[in-house]
């Protein structure tokens, strides 16, 4: 059985601000300093933020689902503005997932503003549990990196 999730959320800087974040290993140290409520640590296993880079995801205790897993860039897209994780080890693929890809693409809107599309696509075994995937983790990272560039936005314009 497969699925996917997705949520939208504008930004208010252009799709390439956006990018310099998602796009990069920015979004990895963002989320392990600004997230402790969902993220208890975010370690770079290896690379340097292109295909085949590995994070280490390690949640904070009384976060349902996994206790943590390892994530390898599989794509990353500078001209279209994708980026796609998969779960390589542990986490859903400990409970009946062979398949957890989250994909985060930055839209162009406007001048000033872009559209984060993100998604989850899964594959689960017939034992597995598909209602454990749920949309609202990724679409709280998007918020969180909304917030971040607006108040990065804010401080350039102060100055």
């Amino acid at each position: 059985m497969s699925g996917q999730v997705e949520h939208e959320l504008e930004l208010e800087v252009p799709a390439s601000e956006a990018w310099e974040l998602i796009g990069t290993l920015g979004i990895a140290k963002l989320l392990d300093e600004e997230m402790p409520e969902l993220f208890q640590k975010v370690e770079i296993v290896e690379g340097d933020g292109g295909v085949g880079t590995i994070l280490n995801l390690t949640f904070t205790p009384g976060i349902p689902g996994p206790a943590s897993y390892k994530e390898k860039f599989t794509k990353v897209d500078n001209e279209k503005l994708i980026k796609e994780t998969e779960v390589v080890e542990g986490g859903y693929l400990d409970i009946g997932f062979t398949l957890f890809r989250v994909r985060l693409q930055v839209i162009e809107k406007g001048k000033e503003s872009s559209i984060v599309k993100a998604s989850i696509e899964y594959e689960v075994k017939e034992a597995a549990n598909p209602a454990l995937v749920s949309i609202e983790p990724l679409a709280n990272i998007v918020q969180v990196v909304k917030n971040y560039l607006g108040r990065n936005k804010a401080a350039k314009e102060a100055k």
